[in-house]
């Protein structure tokens, strides 16, 4: 795909998280307090997307095909494991606790805002962390037995 449409999708995606008000802490904290101020307008938002995206995957896997690749790369396992559910929880967890999710944290970070440069910062340091750790595991799980001498 080229990389001026890479450029025009991710600004796209930025506009709507934007506009949507996801791009907005406040407002989706307040998305999550459902006993305090509750804001419910963010199930709209998502119910949107979903509106649009729930077709398009279905019109492009009856194509047969992606629209601009050559193929499709998906998931070679549906298979829940500990990897996924951990990363699952670490989202939602700063999402509820910082009200940023990294598609609106980096939209957001052009604003100056230090509190995004701080959560981005600690996202990538994040996303470091777990790759070092599944390299490690996998040298680990491949790597012979140690043997003593005797």
């Amino acid at each position: 795909m080229p990389l001026l449409l890479i450029f025009v999708i991710g600004a796209i995606f930025g506009l709507g998280i934007s506009v949507s008000g996801m791009a907005n802490p406040a407002k989706v904290l307040n998305f999550f307090d459902i006993a305090g101020s509750w804001d419910p307008s963010l199930a709209f938002v998502m119910g949107g997307a979903l509106a649009v995206t729930i077709p398009g995957y279905w019109w492009v896997f009856r194509r047969g095909r992606p629209v601009l690749e050559a193929s499709f790369t998906l998931p070679g396992t549906r298979l829940i494991d500990r990897k996924l559910v951990l990363g699952s929880v670490t989202f939602g967890l700063g999402w509820g606790l910082a009200g940023f999710c990294p598609g609106a944290a980096l939209p957001v970070l052009s604003t100056g805002n230090s509190d995004v440069a701080i959560f981005v910062l600690a996202m990538l340091a994040g996303l470091f962390v777990a790759r070092w750790a599944i390299a490690r595991q996998a040298r680990l799980s491949t790597s012979p037995p140690e043997q003593t001498p005797s």
